[in-house]
């Protein structure tokens, strides 16, 4: 099999000292070579090697799914079969090489991680600027508008509405949706929130 992957991954470390991981993945995912993992992680070969080995024989990672041979033409013009490490196989890596560019990619990793257990969501905000977020981008919209649309949220939101209102009691079981929809309340706003939110 030939790769006619394009992509690619680079770590740095920007002036404001933050770590940036900038990928360009091809059908969604990448494919080095041990000697672009070694150039990547700036280690050795052997390091690479052995802990590719530890990740497959601990079973984090399945070999048929992180490691394919692709047919490479080198500098000599020869073509030859070399084994290729998809974008899992990476981050793995990333995980157990001692190195300081591998140690940036675990501090920019776990700051991700961390967005995500706190908040639910972790995002490349530049990236989805820049690039629009490519086919990502409607399915970022529609989850947005899933979550909005749930009834938990919507009750929420009806619930900090009215509780900016002067004869709001939170004591009381009962909620009076008819200010919702008097004369008034359809002047200043044409569409309750709900609806606006349904739509």
């Amino acid at each position: 099999m030939e790769n006619k992957n394009n992509g690619e991954i680079v770590i740095y470390q920007s002036e404001d000292g933050f770590t940036h991981i900038d990928v360009k993945l091809e059908d969604e995912t990448i494919w080095l070579t041990q000697e672009q993992l070694v150039n990547l992680y700036q280690t050795s070969k052997a390091n690479v090697s052995e802990h590719i080995k530890n990740i497959i024989e601990e079973g984090e990672l399945d070999r048929d799914s992180v490691v394919r041979k692709f047919r490479t033409t080198a500098s000599d013009g020869k073509n030859y079969n070399v084994y290729h490490y998809n974008l899992d196989m990476i981050i793995s890596l990333g995980y157990r090489i001692k190195s300081s560019i591998a140690t940036r990619f675990r501090i920019w990793a776990t700051e991700r991680l961390k967005e995500y257990m706190i908040k639910g969501f972790t995002m490349d905000d530049t990236r989805l600027k820049e690039l629009g977020g490519g086919n990502y981008w409607k399915e970022l919209l529609d989850r947005i508008r899933d979550i909005r649309s749930s009834e938990k949220v919507v009750y929420r939101q009806v619930l900090d509405l009215y509780a900016t209102s002067v004869d709001y009691d939170p004591k009381s079981d009962e909620l009076c949706l008819a200010s919702w929809f008097s004369p008034e309340w359809k002047l200043r706003i044409p569409h309750p929130p709900v609806l606006i939110i349904a739509s």
